[in-house]
């Protein structure tokens, strides 16, 4: 296989939570470039149609959108279903979806914030690859990719509940790459700071200030730097990588 080849996607379909905005929307807009066929899903629906017209318009790829609150458990399963009544196939599914709601000591942390934190990062993942990745395994396998955080590996004070549940997501990486051995590659990306539409609440004078000395980078990632990774995991450039952690956080360890 040509090098150029290694990240081909044509003919696959790739599955994206959280996939209107943000990290989700690059690796959509990348998938679709390298040749698959994609699934929007997020709740917001105007945005997953907003996103599907773009791709349809500039890559003549096929698009889906799909609202949907990956917290609940119904709902994600009826996620799964349409893609596959769409499409038939999934060959690529990146748990992208996330949130991480601010607080300000840990003790106000309400028991319905610390449920929806565990819901959103871990349950919604967790069913959907189930899913997913179970039907990967009885057809032509496939690649699965959560989406983690930095935060899974060292957490702030300010997002216990979300630095717990993005460590669950680094272990059922692990899992499912038992799970769905031979025919599934199910991987990890853990992302550090990017400059998204979350940063747009930060007070960016004191992030560039502390990017100096804690990002060896000094400096937050462009949404668009997460493609590379995302393209390596769901492409045969990868086909021998599963069960793995790729951290892209511009060489920041903390969340």
């Amino acid at each position: 296989m040509a090098d150029a080849q290694l990240f081909d996607l044509t003919g696959r379909v790739a599955l994206v939570t959280g996939g209107s905005r943000g990290l989700g929307r690059e690796m959509v807009r990348a998938f679709a470039r390298a040749g698959a066929d994609v699934v929007i899903a997020s709740r917001k629906i105007d945005a997953c149609e907003a996103l599907a017209d773009e791709i349809r318009s500039t890559t003549d790829r096929r698009a889906l959108a799909v609202a949907c609150h990956v917290g609940d458990w119904g709902q994600v399963g009826d996620l799964a279903e349409k893609a596959y009544a769409h499409f038939g196939r999934v060959d690529v599914l990146v748990n992208n979806a996330g949130l991480s709601p601010v607080y300000d000591e840990v003790a106000n942390v309400t028991e319905a914030l610390y449920d929806k934190v565990l819901d959103v990062n871990l349950k919604g993942p967790f069913r959907l690859a189930a899913i997913v990745g179970t039907r990967m395994a009885a057809g032509d396998g496939g690649s699965i990719i959560f989406v983690s955080s930095t935060a899974s590996l060292s957490p702030g004070a300010n997002v216990i509940p979300y630095g717990a549940a993005k460590a669950g997501v680094n272990n059922m990486t692990v899992g499912f790459a038992r799970a769905f051995a031979p025919k599934v590659r199910v991987n990890c990306i853990v992302p550090g700071p990017f400059l998204t539409d979350i940063s747009k609440a930060w007070d960016m004078d004191a992030f560039q200030r502390a990017a100096k000395t804690t990002i060896l980078l000094q400096r937050g990632g462009e949404p668009s730097e997460i493609v590379g990774a995302a393209l390596y995991f769901a492409s045969d450039a990868s086909s021998f990588v599963t069960g793995s952690q790729l951290v892209v956080s511009g060489g920041s360890a903390s969340g």
